[in-house]
């Protein structure tokens, strides 16, 4: 049939049209069944994934495949974007919003039962009466003892919606009674402050453990509490602290700097400036400032002491930070996994990036972090290194550096050595709060009518606790010759009894005692006053 001759010019059109539209997707790599995909990156992934499971000779479990691929791509980009398993997402939601519904305990499995280390400070366990020491046999007639049994099975039972009760049964060893609780889960926090008390007389004290969705509300109680007590200057321990949210350390940060003062800018891919700002809104503007911070304060700790110190606020105490200058955003993967990638950097107010190279990349940017206690820079100031190119000035002329962490003002040196540095480590593991809780387990009546002061002034670790703990480590079989390190052992001994009688205030206040770094902020601070 012929084509009329006025419908020949359209139908020409119109085939010469859908031509462009064919030529603007052709892809000569692409077989014909994927002319019109718009995205054959993510086909070529979905179908090498769908090959193995229909074709590929044994069976192989393409979710792992998938999780190491999406491990090697985040890999290849930098060394703070990262994957969460779906797994793990819970965990680490709970961690970063700073709170878990559950009983609110802290426990171990103690010789195959849920025993009580404490009840947690506003936890419905504390109100139900739940005592440390307490062994909790039952939850919903499900018995909760055994060989069998792990921490993570304990946790599934015990935590569950808000407002839903949980029937418990629980022996009282000091009693010999087993007791009925009914206890109504709720909200328990996670606190991010792990203390706050006076050093001195007008000299406060906070220690921030991360920057999570309760800090701010967490500091501004500390902060009022400490007001309470006379602070005049505030010392803000930021050490070990990794970072966390960007918005907490603004919120921080803004309480001790006035109106407009610029707390930090951060720049994406496009080149778009976000600046940040304090408002009117901070509490501590006119106070003495020391931030605290060492070789693993990171991120937002950076973004805090960098507002601090390129606004001339304050004094940095410690040594250089860990180098951090990169944002993450957290991106939901729709199978109850997320990545956190970096979708910018930020900058200090002076305009540094504090950002350490990672062009090497993941495995050389963390062994460079490592050779720290191998070339001096923990030791002594003059070790570390600076780049001449990389010179800012504060309003008031003081030179800082860019290019890889924060570096203090008042240098104060690590006194471990890496090895110290380990078994201090070892000592705030899990091992020693087992040894210390069979030994309160023991002697708990001892301590009934002890307040915390009594036993910060009185109470006395010797040499047969260290000989317990050893001989606790080899029925362990941990292989651990403590002869060197016999007084940090007997000072993470008292922390960690301090804590599980008093809460973990009191482990800082113990651990912290002649703490090198914090002897020299009030050093300085009485210097001040002169």
């Amino acid at each position: 049939m012929k084509l009329k001759s006025y419908l020949l010019p359209f139908v020409l059109a119109m085939a010469f049209a859908f031509g462009l539209l064919i030529g603007g997707k052709l892809n000569f790599n692409d077989t014909p069944e994927k002319l019109f995909s718009t995205n054959s990156k993510k086909d070529k992934l979905n179908r090498l994934i769908d090959y193995i499971d229909y074709e590929y000779v044994d069976e192989v479990n393409t979710d792992s495949i998938v999780d190491v691929t999406v491990n090697n791509i985040l890999d290849k980009l930098d060394p703070h974007s990262v994957y969460i398993p779906r797994q793990e997402a819970a965990r680490v939601a709970d961690n970063m919003k700073g709170d878990f519904v559950g009983v609110g305990i802290s426990f171990n499995m103690f010789k195959d039962t849920v025993a009580v280390i404490r009840p947690l400070e506003g936890g419905p366990s504390m109100l139900a009466g739940i005592r440390a020491g307490d062994r909790i046999l039952v939850a919903d007639e499900d018995t909760l003892y055994g060989k069998n049994y792990n921490n993570e099975m304990v946790v599934r039972k015990l935590r569950g919606m808000v407002n839903t009760p949980v029937n418990l049964k629980v022996y009282r060893k000091s009693e010999d009674k087993v007791y009925d609780v009914e206890i109504n889960r709720s909200k328990v926090p996670l606190p991010s402050l792990d203390a706050y008390y006076m050093l001195t007389e007008d000299l406060g004290y906070i220690r921030l453990n991360r920057f999570a969705e309760s800090t701010f509300k967490e500091f501004k109680v500390a902060m009022k509490a400490l007001k309470s007590m006379g602070m005049k200057k505030l010392a803000l321990d930021l050490r070990d602290n990794p970072g966390g949210y960007l918005g907490i350390a603004e919120q921080i940060t803004d309480e001790f700097l006035p109106s407009r003062k610029l707390m930090l800018f951060t720049r994406n891919k496009s080149g778009a400036v976000e600046q940040s700002f304090a408002t009117r809104r901070g509490d501590f503007e006119d106070g003495e400032v020391f931030v605290m911070l060492n070789e693993k304060s990171a991120s937002a700790s950076e973004i805090v002491a960098g507002a601090i110190q390129d606004n001339d606020r304050g004094t940095i105490v410690g040594r250089r930070s860990f180098g951090k200058g990169l944002v993450q955003r957290e991106m939901e993967l729709g199978d109850g996994s997320s990545v956190r990638l970096t979708v910018s950097r930020y900058y200090t107010p002076t305009g540094r990036s504090i950002q350490r190279s990672y062009e090497n990349g993941t495995d050389d940017y963390y062994e460079q972090f490592y050779k720290r206690y191998d070339n001096g820079e923990l030791y002594s100031a003059d070790s570390i290194r600076v780049a001449d190119s990389l010179v800012f000035k504060t309003p008031k002329g003081k030179i800082v550096y860019g290019g890889g962490g924060i570096i203090p003002d008042i240098f104060v040196p690590l006194e471990e050595t890496r090895k110290e540095t380990y078994y201090n480590g070892f000592f705030e593991s899990g091992i020693m709060s087992f040894y210390v809780f069979e030994y309160l387990d023991a002697h708990r009546e001892d301590f009934v009518d002890m307040d915390f002061e009594v036993f910060q002034e009185e109470f006395t670790v010797g040499n047969e606790f260290v000989d317990g703990f050893e001989k606790y480590l080899r029925k362990a079989d941990f292989d651990a010759d403590l002869y060197e390190y016999r007084d940090s052992a007997k000072k993470y001994i008292k922390a960690t009894i301090a804590e599980q009688l008093y809460g973990q205030n009191a482990y800082q206040q113990v651990l912290r005692k002649e703490d090198p770094m914090i002897l020299a902020v009030i050093d300085i601070s009485k210097k001040s006053d002169l």
